[in-house]
């Protein structure tokens, strides 16, 4: 199996946009160092240009980092607070007024996630004008041109789907800034409809062949997926989105012709060592000691570990922390089925918060459903191969952002060394790679569509199927004996029942996205799609600001309300655009 390799710290591209200059003619000055376009006109150097187009999937490049991770962390997760930011009050505050819905055009992280969102999308159209070149010269063929060219517009069209679910303002008619290799810099705006070049963009990528031979390269089902997200995203597009992904389910493989499935157990498909398996249809693909310093190793996730030097994984920094709503979710009744009217707070996993590690500690006896211990490191339960988590001593300042710690991105003892960067300040960087898309997605958007249209069974299969995965006990965390569950593992399927109207199966679809796809990044997208960011994240807030800590991360009077469905565009952007950007209503 090939890889593409990605170089993310080396730029081979020409021009940047909405970047570091006040001049209308910005986007025309060819950067010190580059290359033109014309010596790039080979197969080589368009192949060059489409990997640095590629490079930019995970976030991260010079200047870049855990500011634009596209893994979600911030943006899909700790906003949809499954996550606080974790670590201390002072790390990184630039994420804190995210968290607490009051972050303004002014906040560093989101400039830096725009100019690289952009950056990407001038990648892409960098190695379309050079394409062409090349195919005006021949120095490349016809379908080595056609290939290049869906390829880079599918990756163009998922760099501007990013780019509107952070900042497209629904209500208003305010979008964002579609450019392509023909666009004019000194005129873009955002208040322009740009939904359909969105889709036309990621249809282009539909012509691709299953079995690009490399994993690290879009396929045709990944282009599947990714238009039926912007089908679902953009427009509630039911009917478009449904047969794109019954394809991809029923015969889609991942980029190197693999056929895509679901994974015997859930925990093994965060093994470093199963990133490219069966469950994953695209993962963004990271490498280390490879001699880029770690720049191409989860650079946009390295802060995300346990905190503890030593005997635990990764040694900094103590960022992403799972809520108690989050843990509190996995809450099963005694027929294995989830709270789906929220009930599920009404009494609380057991949790070491106050507590030494030293001190006495009970684990909760109560039914969960087994993939929380796979979603979450929590006292008492072993941890991969790092034994049991101990509690207050894997945590940097359990009193700030409490007592949990994330595990789905964490390595096993057994591979540091060999799966994370050698010599470096921290062993955070590692080759797991983010999964973007991997199959039990792809199941639960099906079910959506069928939930939504009325078809089929709306949707109970595909949900079965994955709570059938999980109640695989073969995959449950394991005491030390490697016999007796960790913890009281209780999962069944649903009855027909709770799928016989739309309204039923899709309380059970939304849930089931949450339990499968925690911390994964998806979480804010999913409640903008369902029109339900305000009052979910209110119910939420509600609850965990009145945790021990929840003063600490969220202050007095935290709230919720219309404005925080997208986020402001970066003042410096509109700045530099010298008035052709506007802000969205919400955030005027």
């Amino acid at each position: 199996m090939k890889k593409i390799k990605i170089l993310t710290g080396i730029a081979i591209f020409t021009g940047l946009l909405l970047v570091n200059s006040c001049k209308q003619s910005f986007l025309e000055i060819t950067p010190n160092g580059s290359l033109d376009q014309s010596v790039l006109a080979t197969y080589k150097g368009v192949d060059g240009l489409l990997i640095g187009a590629y490079s930019m999937l995970d976030g991260v490049a010079a200047g870049f980092g855990w500011q634009a991770a596209t893994s979600g962390w911030v943006y899909g997760s700790i906003r949809a607070i499954e996550a606080d930011k974790g670590t201390d009050a002072g790390d990184q505050p630039d994420i804190n007024p995210i968290q607490t819905f009051t972050e303004t055009s002014t906040n560093p992280y989101l400039n830096v996630k725009w100019r690289a969102v952009y950056e990407g999308i001038a990648r892409c159209n960098s190695t379309i004008v050079t394409a062409n070149k090349a195919l005006e010269s021949g120095a490349i063929t016809q379908d080595e041109y056609d290939s290049f060219l869906a390829q880079a517009r599918a990756l163009r069209g998922f760099y501007h789907l990013e780019a509107w679910r952070l900042w497209a303002d629904r209500g208003s008619g305010m979008y964002v800034p579609y450019v392509d290799e023909n666009t004019d810099p000194a005129t873009v705006r955002n208040d322009v409809d740009v939904r359909d070049m969105i889709i036309a963009d990621l249809q282009a990528g539909t012509s691709l062949p299953n079995n690009m031979e490399q994993v690290g390269r879009f396929n045709k089902t990944v282009s599947e997926v990714l238009l039926a997200k912007a089908y679902m995203q953009m427009y509630n597009d039911y009917a478009s989105a449904l047969p794109l992904l019954t394809d991809a389910a029923q015969n889609g493989t991942n980029p190197a012709g693999q056929k895509a499935g679901l994974a015997p157990t859930f925990g093994e498909i965060f093994d470093i060592e199963n990133r490219n398996g069966i469950e994953s249809i695209y993962t963004v693909q990271y490498s280390v000691n490879d001699g880029s310093g770690g720049w191409n190793g989860g650079w946009g996730e390295v802060l995300n570990f346990p905190y503890k030097s030593g005997g635990s994984p990764g040694g900094c920094c103590g960022f992403f922390q799972p809520t108690q709503d989050f843990v509190n979710s996995f809450r099963t009744d005694a027929n294995g089925l989830p709270y789906l009217d929220n009930s599920y707070n009404d009494e609380m996993v057991t949790n070491d918060q106050g507590l030494t590690p030293s001190d006495p500690f009970t684990e909760y006896t109560g039914r969960l459903d087994p993939r929380l211990d796979w979603s979450v490191g929590r006292r008492g339960i072993p941890f991969w191969d790092w034994g049991e988590m101990t509690g207050s001593d894997w945590i940097r300042d359990q009193s700030y952002a409490g007592p949990y710690v994330g595990k789905k991105q964490v390595y096993k003892k057994s591979q540091e060394g060999t799966y994370t960067e050698v010599g470096s300040w921290t062993s955070g960087w590692t080759a797991n790679g983010y999964r973007m898309i991997r199959y039990a997605d792809v199941l639960l958007l099906k079910a959506e569509c069928e939930a939504m249209l009325n078809q089929d069974d709306r949707g109970m299969g595909e949900v079965n199927a994955i709570r059938q995965r999980a109640a695989n006990p073969a995959g449950f965390v394991m005491e030390d004996d490697g016999t007796t569950p960790a913890a009281n593992y209780v999962i069944g399927l649903y009855p027909a029942s709770q799928f016989a109207n739309t309204d039923d199966a899709m309380k059970a679809i939304k849930f089931e996205r949450r339990l499968e796809l925690g911390l994964e990044g998806h979480r804010y997208y999913d409640l903008q799609r369902w029109d339900e960011v305000v009052p979910e994240l209110s119910r939420i807030l509600n609850y965990e600001k009145n945790m021990p800590w929840g003063s600490a991360l969220y202050g007095d009077n935290p709230k919720v309300g219309p404005e925080d469905v997208n986020f402001p565009v970066p003042q410096r952007q509109i700045d530099l655009s010298n008035g052709n950007l506007v802000q969205n209503s919400q955030h005027q």
